[in-house]
């Protein structure tokens, strides 16, 4: 039956039906060879994309991380700049010299320095006509323009006291010299800056201020003080009460900068500064009396004349004064006041000795005052 069916068929019917046979079988393949392809395509495709979706994940984390730690290095840098407003950074530098780079509560260290006291005549009058946000405006104000002159001159502030502010001078890589010139130039500066604040202050219609300042060179203990949960740091020792018993003299003998002799001597002063001799007393809280100077390197020029004129005069009266020759001394104070009728430091030496001549004085008595 099929080769009847055959028979009839043309023989290139059969050829045409072979042939697409084969075509047919080489696309089969070739589709299945795509098909491998397309998926292995896609495959890698889909690895890809999800490589380059952890990719932008790991880089996210990193941008992440990086932002966070430039924000905890801001957090620490004002925390840094928040932390040297309460501490100065000279303290710290103070203890690294000295092998500590923490500042741990009991901390010691011995040290020589310069101490400077500074405080506002007649403050308590001056605040009780102001309101407390006024007083507030005002101190800052004021503590503000005393910051630049202790600063530039190589010290630093150690405290406000109410109106008073404590300056230190510890220069690092400095001598004893330097030390003691920084203070000294440091009360100067600190006298022009008080006569350009007063200038401002004349332009608000406000009244003017004064300052007194007392300076010491000496040997302080600098540690830290308190408990677990507060901590200060501190200046203890006789020379920081001697700087500030002396700022307390500026009124009592009416000038601006006073100074101790020691001082004096550690800044090798002949010759830098001008300066004059005020008296030898016994300042509180210390038996042993000290000489306390004037600086007047600021003060208008025939002022500085007349108390260089009679400077001479003064110191010879205070050395006849300490022996109880009170007939030489009372003389040269006259004199000196001849010079300068407006002096007032000879007027205070001529009124101690008409009181003291007149005082049952200790056999040992060594010529000072109690002041």
């Amino acid at each position: 039956m099929l080769e009847q069916v055959i028979q009839p068929l043309p023989l290139f019917l059969l050829l045409i039906i072979a042939l697409y046979s084969i075509v047919l079988v080489v696309l089969l393949k070739k589709t299945a060879r795509l098909t491998v392809i397309t998926s292995t395509i896609v495959e890698n495709a889909q690895r890809d994309s999800k490589q380059s979706a952890q990719q932008k994940d790991q880089q996210s984390q990193t941008e992440e991380t990086l932002r966070q730690y430039k924000d905890k290095s801001e957090e620490a840098m004002l925390l840094s700049q928040t932390f040297r407003k309460f501490v100065p950074k000279q303290f710290v530098d103070h203890f690294a010299k000295h092998g500590s780079d923490s500042l741990e509560l009991g901390r010691a260290d011995e040290d020589e320095l310069a101490i400077l006291f500074s405080d506002i005549r007649g403050f308590t009058g001056l605040s009780e006509q102001m309101k407390p946000q006024e007083l507030m405006n005002f101190l800052n104000s004021y503590f503000l323009r005393m910051n630049e002159p202790i600063h530039k001159n190589k010290g630093f502030i150690d405290k406000f006291i109410g109106d008073a502010v404590m300056a230190l001078f510890d220069r690092p890589t400095g001598t004893n010299t330097d030390k003691a010139q920084d203070a000294i130039r440091a009360a100067l500066d600190l006298r022009y800056a008080i006569n350009l604040y007063n200038q401002h202050r004349a332009n608000s219609n406000y009244p003017p201020i004064n300052i007194g300042i007392g300076i010491h060179f000496g040997p302080v203990i600098i540690g830290t003080v308190g408990s677990d949960d507060r901590m200060d740091t501190t200046v203890l020792g006789d020379s920081v009460n001697i700087a500030f018993r002396l700022e307390a003299l500026a009124p009592k003998y009416n000038t601006d900068i006073v100074i101790s002799a020691q001082t004096l001597y550690q800044a090798e002063a002949k010759g830098v500064f001008e300066y004059r001799l005020l008296d030898w007393v016994r300042v509180k809280g210390r038996k042993t009396p000290i000489e306390v100077y004037e600086i007047i390197d600021h003060q208008d020029v025939n002022i500085k004349k007349l108390k260089l004129a009679n400077a001479k005069l003064i110191e010879l009266g205070l050395n006849y004064r300490k022996v109880q020759k009170w007939e030489l001394a009372i003389t040269h104070f006259k004199q000196a006041l001849e010079i300068n009728p407006n002096d007032t430091l000879a007027i205070h030496h001529l009124e101690q000795c008409a009181k003291l001549q007149n005082t049952q004085l200790a056999e040992d008595w060594d010529g000072s005052i109690l002041l």
